[in-house]
């Protein structure tokens, strides 16, 4: 079917992909509303998501974030010009449900349906916090599935400089928060931890060993993590919590930040950009802007509450590929895993 590309286009964006229902609504580039019904008090009894509890929980959620986010607008569903939502990467039932509902609302309001890898959506976070970026810039993605910093060239365009090895941030931010008995979500839990603590203990950084690499290795530091926590129980010692987890946080954040502003040098961008949930983590916020600062780089970040799964950067991604025109069939179908481009 043929549609016909709009000026400033209404989207409405729909997210499922792991244990938050959301549901947002744009007009062009300005954020009208953006609703997130949460399963993790549930899943937090289970110390991580349960994929069951996760469907269930969208099942029950979506019809109601959707209609929260177009109350919120001021938008009825007759004035949408486009659905998006996140058909990969994440877990298949929870994507299902959400993917089930966009189809179903696509196809009986006639508009096009757009399918969103999710760490596009994380990317395109940063044009809700900027209305004027524009590309070329660097852009720090930090997740739980991924950790990379890209070169963005166009806003369907984007080349990948340095990327993790092996662990991703957010996935190593789990895993120690694990080791020091934190519950769930980890990473916001590590990062309040470290607040009372100091950096005192040298673990590894999370570098390859060759300085000029632009790749990064995260099982060398968590492997750090619970050899010290576990030699310590051993011998009986007492070891500060508090410092453990400052001491994690420098060694997995510095690099992301001294390797994103270098590259932003050597490629001559003039703005940098961080997208993912780690980007919500408030050292590295503050870490890298000071690097910004100093270097007189434009530092664009998206709200906090943007960084961690929602449904308004999903919107975002979708207005970039409904201007690229590129809609998807109705068969298709959810993907657990996507290639980051």
């Amino acid at each position: 079917m043929n549609y016909t590309i709009k000026q400033n286009p209404i989207i409405l964006g729909i997210e499922s992909s792991c244990d938050e229902t959301a549901a947002a609504v744009i007009r062009g580039r300005k954020l009208l509303s953006s609703a997130i019904i949460s399963s993790a008090t549930e899943q937090a009894k289970y110390g991580g998501v349960v994929p069951e509890i996760a469907s269930r929980a969208h099942t029950a959620a979506v019809d109601e974030a959707v209609k929260t986010a177009l109350k919120d607008a001021g938008v009825t569903l007759k004035q949408i010009d486009a659905v998006a939502v996140t058909y990969g990467a994440g877990l298949l039932g929870a994507l299902l449900v959400g993917l089930s509902f966009a189809k179903s609302l696509a196809y009986t309001l006639g508009v096009p349906l757009i399918a969103v890898n999710h760490i596009r959506g994380h990317l395109a976070a940063a044009y809700l916090s900027d209305e004027d970026l524009k590309p070329p810039y660097i852009t720090l993605l930090a997740s739980g599935g991924h950790t990379a910093i890209l070169h963005t060239k166009t806003y369907t365009e984007f080349e990948v400089l340095g990327s993790t090895l092996d662990d991703a941030a957010g996935e190593a931010f789990d895993k120690v928060a694990r080791i020091l008995n934190l519950p769930y979500p980890g990473g916001p839990n590590v990062q309040r931890l470290a607040e009372k603590g100091e950096a005192n203990i040298p673990f590894p950084q999370s570098l390859v060993k060759n300085s000029q690499s632009l790749q990064f290795s995260y099982s060398g530091l968590k492997t750090a993590v619970i050899n010290y926590c576990h030699t310590a129980e051993q011998k009986g010692e007492k070891i500060s919590s508090e410092n453990v987890a400052a001491s994690f946080q420098c060694a997995a954040i510095d690099p992301l930040v001294k390797k994103t502003v270098e590259c932003a040098l050597k490629v001559g961008a003039k703005t940098v950009t961080a997208g993912g949930g780690v980007a919500a983590n408030d050292y590295l916020r503050l870490t890298l802007k000071a690097e910004c600062d100093k270097r007189k780089i434009k530092l664009v970040l998206p709200e906090k509450k943007y960084c961690t799964d929602n449904a308004a950067m999903i919107a975002a991604e979708g207005l970039i590929q409904y201007e690229a025109g590129n809609f998807a069939p109705m068969d298709i179908n959810a993907c657990a895993q996507i290639p980051l481009k």
